[in-house]
């Protein structure tokens, strides 16, 4: 993958933000972008529905958010992947994502 500028990191933010309000109804409080290596890493802030923090906060709750969202990132992400190649100009290969239930974070990891 082509190095990021500013610009890119901030249409990738923005489109990750709006991929998460659709797929979920709640919009992340913040959206971190970082590239390195043919590997994008999105990093959702605040990402979990108050409902969901509720849940995550006894072990199988958590697990429970965390398999939701995993499999909800697994069956929703083209979106995500087309726009990433729109804005970046690189096909992306793999992507998977990870849930931190007690801070609320979603990463997304996507490979080039």
């Amino acid at each position: 993958m082509k190095k990021l500028n500013s610009t890119m990191a901030q249409r990738i933010a923005k489109a990750a933000a709006a991929f998460e309000e659709q797929r979920t109804g709640h919009a992340p409080n913040s959206v971190t972008v970082v590239q390195a290596d043919g590997t994008l890493v999105i990093t959702l802030h605040g990402a979990l529905s108050e409902a969901e923090k509720a849940l995550a906060r006894f072990p199988t709750g958590a697990a429970k958010v965390q398999e939701f969202h995993r499999q909800l990132f697994t069956s929703t992400s083209d979106s995500l992947r087309q726009e990433i190649r729109r804005i970046t100009g690189v096909e992306v290969r793999e992507a998977t994502a990870e849930v931190e239930p007690a801070s609320g974070t979603i990463v997304g990891v996507f490979t080039t």
